[in-house]
């Protein structure tokens, strides 16, 4: 059984710094890309990040970029999000997932998901 589980979400004062982790079981972790995705009140479902198989190749969406930075453990089965200059807007449940594709800023083009972990940025 395939099992995501986001962790490190917590209140922090924009300007500040968070990391966010995503434990994976249950799968080969380092044949998927993985990604986070957040989701704010009242919004939709926004792409923020994805890093390729094996590391190294990132790409993120312009509202994070140059703030947010991913990185991936595979001996570990292991992805973190760095955040940095956080923002009030930065502000959602942060979710993991794995897909077999990389490079998609499409939630439909990912299989596995974690239940997600709230991120607050207060002003």
């Amino acid at each position: 059984q395939v099992q995501l589980v986001e962790s490190g979400g917590g209140l922090v004062q924009a300007g500040g710094s968070l990391r966010l982790s995503c434990a994976a079981s249950g799968l080969t972790f380092s044949s998927y890309a993985m990604a986070w995705f957040r989701q704010a009140p009242g919004k939709d479902r926004e792409f923020v990040g994805t890093i390729k198989w094996r590391g190294g190749d990132t790409y993120l969406s312009d509202s994070v970029k140059g703030r947010f930075t991913l990185v991936r453990d595979n001996a570990k089965n292991m992805v973190y999000l760095q955040m940095n200059s956080l923002k009030p807007e930065d502000t959602a449940v942060y979710y993991c997932a794995a897909s077999s594709m990389y490079g998609s800023s499409l939630g439909s083009h990912y299989t596995y998901w974690g239940r997600g972990t709230q991120v607050t940025v207060s002003s």
